[in-house]
């Protein structure tokens, strides 16, 4: 019985993955020791939403994830991927809520603190489905270190974080324009805002006289029912046509307030009719206009989007209904001057609801972001947190340099209560952790935006604000895995906290919460069109893992995904994974089958030319593979392992260690050890992205206890030699041109012909003679042998001709069709080399190198010309 029997006769990943992987964490290899000697290396998980499930984009960042973090654990690091969850207020309040209505119940049925209990109490029952994809998923995360944002530990960061920035003077209230939900009556941030084009309607309509000759002035808008809430009209300074009536007033067709004309460099005087209705409480640049000229700002819909305080008859209408209203009554006055229907225009939607969202004038609490936000841009400018790639730099330092203040308040019940608790007689006081609020006050309604304890990740999952072995050992983090799409909502989030809370004692003097952003690309379709649920192209990566495995999946995204870039997959690129995977299994099990297994390297002068290539080879990819990952480029590595794996080690080696192996003796036994430490170097530098496969086909192999806590491959002191390397590659030239020959002449793989190599030696192959022999299906010629055909291939140290005698066999016209398209394609060579060296512009301007190169390629073209032409000559008239 060997090794190879303990695997099975095929790769079926749904028969091991689950227990493997349960297997990896029962023996405790991704919980992480904080006391341990070995140098730390430590991720954060991005907390995915307790309401959500897996989708490909969490598949990308996981996998690349598990991927760096198995490989720094092999490589001797002690590792912290550290998983966790977002609260995600809105989404799960949502939920919730929805299910309550289901039974004919809402949250005020409950009361605030039963509701929350409710969301508790789903969250014990049903959250956290992604925890179980993410194993098989194969994600080698230290799950006795999960952590929640709403877990009492994170709540008292949160509220220590608060106190610190609001004693700081970082945290005020004031009111300003937010994005509103009225469906889910709260203010949203600007990531849960979609953009999408519909079809609306552009109204111009006139304010002031009806008579021409008197001031009047006429302005258009998408939203009408917003004119009830304006109170100017702005034109540009430069604009003649209103200079007169600047400073002045126009009646409001419906109200008793009186409309100013302001000038303000913002207005386009080219666009429309050069002058803008300003709505401050309900537009963010009419908000902007208002501050700059101190306009008043009437609030005009309540909290559900319905038209309330004007005063009007639209008064309790929903402000759609209204729009449509406030048309008729300005139509019926004869004010409304054009209609354009449909208007194709750009409207933020809801992500979470749906409907339009209302920019609405509300009094929030919000951080003062201006130094946070430089302390950010300063840590990378000054090199302490590096990006990756550094393409990408100039879009994180113009986000950072630009940034706006940050509304942090959500009028929710499900979240961080903001810990601020109002007197009886107006006053306002922050309590932190270990305080205790006035005797009755009231604590503040609202509750934290999900970003403001997400921004904490990094070191409140480590225990901050206590003093941990784990933010001793682990903190700042060594990188932090993200799309390029929320560089600037989290990463800056958690970039301003880190470093404002940098002169912490408890963090160590980390100036910053993680030394390195990798920031990928976008997953998009086989098309390149982005995924997306309104398209239906979106892909659940579950799916694939049923259908083709894990390995699978995670191959095709680590080979897609490069610094910055986007990726574009298909099931054509699963299912070609798969056949990876499979491709690996075989070759493995039958390398043990043959008898591969490890053993000490025999001296370089006892190996095969065919040995020395593959191990030297091997040990290039090794270097090209390290060199890739430390810099992010999953793409090159990945590609790097697929060529080797594939077209070198299977398609070659295994072939030619084949004729090794047959002939025993030393020459077998020598085989064999090259194939297994081949074989055991290869799985462990695929293992990080494709960890089942690999795992069960080392511990077969070496019968190691696990592959998850081998050493990372060693420099091998194997260089590439050059002179095997080249016979090998003018060998793999010569078998390749007679196996083309042998399919232009229609004949079977295995239809053995018989032939002469002449000019075998002076090329330097006689010891590739029998693998040229088996591997082209040629047979000794008899002593009658009378050849029919050759075959001239230029190799690097002469010219090999294959005499065959394919009598009865050879298409006579396919081999001239063969010889034919050979020779145009050297004709074309010829003419541009001769094109290149008749400019006499080029070679005064080439390097003699350049130019002694195009020489020899001429010279190589027309030998080839005047070769194929003679074999052209020979061949018998059909």
């Amino acid at each position: 019985m060997t090794a190879a029997d303990d695997l099975p006769k095929s790769w079926d990943p749904s028969a091991v993955e689950a227990d493997m992987y349960q297997g990896w964490v029962d023996a405790g290899y991704f919980t992480a020791d904080p006391t341990s000697d070995k140098p730390p290396y430590s991720i954060v998980l991005p907390p995915p939403n307790v309401t959500g499930s897996l989708h490909m984009g969490h598949a990308l960042d996981h996998t690349l994830m598990d991927a760096l973090t198995r490989r720094k654990r092999m490589q001797g690091f002690e590792v912290l991927w550290l998983p966790g969850m977002d609260h995600a207020g809105i989404a799960t309040q949502t939920l919730v809520e929805k299910q309550l209505a289901a039974g004919g119940q809402t949250k005020e049925d409950f009361g605030r603190e039963g509701f929350v209990e409710k969301v508790w109490e789903w969250k014990r029952e049903s959250g956290g489905t992604i925890g179980g994809q993410m194993r098989r998923l194969g994600d080698g995360v230290d799950w006795s270190r999960d952590r929640f944002t709403m877990d009492e530990g994170l709540s008292r960061a949160v509220r220590t974080i608060f106190k610190r920035l609001f004693d700081a003077g970082l945290i005020y209230r004031a009111e300003r324009l937010v994005n509103w939900s009225p469906v889910l009556e709260t203010a949203i941030s600007d990531l849960e805002v979609k953009y999408d084009d519909v079809e609306g309607e552009l109204v111009s309509f006139r304010y002031g006289s009806m008579n021409d000759a008197e001031p009047h002035i006429v302005v258009a808008t998408t939203r009408l029912e917003t004119m009830l809430g304006d109170t100017a009209i702005a034109v540009h300074p430069d604009d003649e046509r209103y200079r007169a009536l600047v400073g002045s007033t126009l009646p409001h067709p419906f109200l008793d307030r009186d409309i100013i004309i302001v000038a303000d460099e913002h207005v386009d005087p080219e666009f429309g009719t050069g002058a803008v209705k300003v709505t401050p409480a309900h537009d963010p640049n009419d908000f902007e206009i208002g501050l700059r000229h101190n306009l008043a700002m009437p609030t005009i819909m309540d909290t559900k989007g319905a038209i309330a305080g004007t005063g009007t008859e639209f008064d309790g209408i929903d402000r759609f209904e209204a729009r449509v209203k406030v048309r008729e009554k300005l139509a019926a006055e004869g004010r409304i001057v054009a209609e354009k229907r449909p208007y194709l225009h750009s409207v933020g939607h809801s992500e979470r609801s749906g409907e339009a969202i209302e920019p609405r004038l509300s009094m929030q609490w919000w951080v003062k972001v201006e130094s946070l936000a430089k302390a950010a841009g300063d840590a990378v400018r000054n090199g302490d947190t590096v990006i990756h790639p550094t393409s990408l730099e100039p879009r994180w330092f113009a986000w950072v340099d630009d940034m706006h203040d940050w509304c942090i308040s959500r009028q929710l019940w499900w979240g961080h209560r903001i810990p601020i608790w109002h007197g009886p007689d107006g006053e306002t006081v922050c309590v932190g952790p270990d305080e205790e609020p006035p005797a009755g006050w009231e604590q503040d309604p609202d509750v934290l935006d999900t970003w403001f304890s997400s921004a904490l990740w990094p070191f409140s999952t480590m225990g901050w604000p206590e003093k941990t072995p784990e933010l001793e050992k682990f903190y700042p983090t060594t990188v932090l895995v993200t799309g390029y799409d929320i560089l600037f909502f989290w990463v800056a989030r958690m970039m301003m906290f880190g470093t404002f809370a940098a002169d912490d004692p408890i963090l160590g003097g980390a100036k910053v919460p993680f030394e390195n952003v990798f920031l990928h690309g976008l997953i998009r379709d086989q098309f390149g069109q982005k995924m997306s649920k309104s398209k239906g192209n979106g892909i659940d990566p579950l799916d694939w893992v049923e259908m083709f495995g894990a390995d699978a999946l995670r191959f095709t995204l680590a080979r897609g995904a490069s610094p910055g870039g986007d990726l574009s997959i298909g099931e054509d690129h699963a299912r070609a994974s798969r056949n990876f995977a499979t491709k690996l299994f075989n070759a493995t099990r039958f390398a043990m089958m043959n008898g591969a297994a490890p053993a000490a390297l025999p001296d370089a002068a006892e190996l095969t030319d065919a040995d020395r290539w593959i191990l030297g080879r091997l040990e290039e990819v090794r270097v090209e593979v390290d060199n890739t990952l430390e810099r992010y480029e999953f793409s090159r590595a990945c590609e790097a392992l697929y060529h080797f794996a594939w077209d070198e080690f299977c398609d070659w080696y295994l072939e030619l260690a084949k004729a090794q192996l047959f002939e025993g003796g030393s020459r077998a036994e020598h085989t064999k050890a090259v194939l297994a430490a081949v074989l055991d170097v290869l799985l462990k530098l695929l293992h990080p992205v494709m960890p089942f496969v690999t795992e069960a086909l080392w511990k077969s192999l070496t019968g190691g206890e696990s592959v998850v806590i081998a050493q990372w491959p060693q420099a091998s002191g194997v260089e590439l030699d050059e002179v095997s390397a080249g016979r090998i590659t003018d060998m793999q030239k010569l078998i390749t041109e007679v196996r083309r020959f042998r399919s232009d002449q229609g004949l079977n793989d295995r239809q053995k012909v018989p032939a002469r190599l002449v000019g075998i030696g002076e090329a330097d192959l006689d010891a590739q003679v029998a693998a040229v022999t088996s591997l082209a299906w040629l047979t000794e010629p008899a002593d009658d042998f009378n050849p029919s055909a050759a075959v001239e291939v230029r190799l690097s140290k002469g010219t090999v001709v294959v005499e065959v005698d394919t009598s009865g066999t050879v298409d006579v016209a396919a081999e001239r069709r063969r010889l034919e398209k050979d020779l145009a394609a050297a004709q074309k060579e010829l003419a541009q080399t001769a094109g290149k060296l008749g400019n006499e512009a080029f070679l005064a301007k080439a390097p003699e190198d350049v130019v002694a190169k195009i020489k020899a390629r001429q010279q190589l073209a027309t030998e080839e010309v005047d070769r194929i032409n003679a074999r052209l000559a020979g061949l018998p008239s059909a």
